[in-house]
């Protein structure tokens, strides 16, 4: 059940939160990066602060990650963790699957789903 879908759009990255009882799914669309994380972190922080420890990061659309925004996720992933939740990121391809799978942090996630082709 959804209990709320909240979208914000800053420079080239849309987020869109959806709030259920079991948790939050958060699709991510265009480019994470210096510019643009500080979006993602706010809206994890938010979810966060109301208690959504069982995330989802759908990042089909997601056209580019660097390390800003990849930094972002694993400082949220290791939050959650704390407070017994997880973190799991699906939908992953292109340069957000190569940085994960060259640097190893694929690993820090609960869960990394490939996106379908």
């Amino acid at each position: 059940m959804v209990t709320g879908v909240y979208v914000q759009e800053v420079a080239d990255l849309n987020v869109e939160v959806e709030r259920g009882e079991s948790g939050a799914l958060v699709r991510v669309d265009g480019d994470l990066d210096k510019l643009t994380a500080s979006l993602l972190k706010d809206c994890l922080t938010k979810l966060f602060a109301e208690g959504q420890v069982q995330v989802v990061i759908d990042t089909t659309e997601l056209e580019f990650c660097d390390s800003s925004g990849l930094w972002v996720l694993v400082e949220h992933q290791r939050r959650i963790t704390e407070h017994a939740g997880s973190l799991r990121l699906v939908g992953v391809h292109g340069v957000l699957q190569r940085v994960l799978d060259v640097t190893g942090l694929k690993a820090a996630f609960d869960s990394v789903i490939p996106a379908e082709l």
